[in-house]
């Protein structure tokens, strides 16, 4: 999708972009080399277009993802993703509540499409900087609002990779709510996980540090299941925002339909968990 972009040119926005496409300029290639667009544009404008996309194909063979970053509207930085999926990784953190420095991260997921890797608080979350920062683009639900800051705050780093939210490219899509109502609406079913939220994953935590290893491992399955299921949501939103722009594009591939999550989901501890929630909420209420 990237090298049939045009948008991301000073002075080109999206009618520009498509009449381009319209008239058969369909690629990079097409616009630097094709004598039929000399024909159908002024010639200041193919000149100002051909020294760009000289410039984007340099900063893409580097691997420069902020250069397109700074370049592509908010709103279309989606189509970054082919290009830059080798190099990017979906991202999913569990806390003990909403507020750093007094909460804290409990668990953080990273799934690169082959490879997870889980980073947990009191074994080896220290090891997490030092992996993040292979990769060039962050790929999260809610990241922006939720799972960035809070890394930032509470660990004192600074992420500086390329984001992309899919809370709000699928809201684009007219699919809002929470993760777990996008995943519905796609036929993503969670099995043994089905009704596991946010708060349940808090009082797993806090069980696990009773001394319930099963409650961790438990845990740590519902948040690489968090993370691994961020890859289907964006092979669709990609192929559907192709096929919304009529883009020039084929579609993704459906990713695997089955990723082997290395924890087991232990029932009989969230049985327990789940009774403890409801005793709370005859009680007290819930507070997070």
């Amino acid at each position: 999708m990237l090298s049939a972009t045009f948008c991301h040119i000073p002075a080109v926005g999206e009618k520009t972009e498509r009449r381009m496409w319209e008239i058969g300029v369909w690629s990079w290639e097409d616009a630097l080399l094709s004598p039929f667009f000399e024909h159908s544009f002024p010639r200041a404008f193919v000149f100002h277009v051909r020294s760009f996309l000289e410039k984007s194909q340099r900063r893409l063979e580097r691997g420069d993802a902020h250069f397109f970053k700074e370049h592509l509207p908010s709103r279309e930085l989606w189509r970054l993703f082919p290009e830059f999926r080798h190099t990017a990784v979906f991202l999913d953190i569990e806390t003990t509540g909403l507020n750093p420095p007094y909460d804290y991260v409990t668990a953080i997921t990273l799934f690169d499409g082959y490879h997870i890797k889980t980073f947990i608080h009191g074994i080896n979350l220290g090891e997490f900087l030092h992996e993040i920062m292979r990769y060039r683009v962050i790929i999260t639900f809610n990241g922006k609002c939720f799972d960035v800051p809070f890394l930032e705050r509470s660990l004192g780093i600074r992420l500086p990779h390329v984001h992309l939210d899919l809370r709000y490219i699928l809201k684009s899509l007219g699919l809002g709510g929470g993760l777990k109502a996008c995943e519905k609406a796609l036929g993503i079913h969670r099995g043994k996980l089905q009704g596991v939220d946010g708060y349940t994953a808090v009082l797993l935590w806090r069980k696990y540090q009773d001394g319930c290893p099963e409650a961790l491992e438990t845990l740590l399955a519902y948040n690489v299941t968090d993370t691994v299921n961020l890859e289907r949501l964006m092979v669709f939103a990609y192929n559907e925002k192709v096929k919304r722009l009529a883009a020039p594009c084929p579609p993704l591939p459906e990713p695997r339909k089955k990723i082997l999550v290395p924890y087991q989901v232990h029932e009989e501890i969230l049985d327990e968990v789940f009774h403890e929630r409801l005793r709370m909420l005859s009680g007290k209420g819930e507070v997070f």
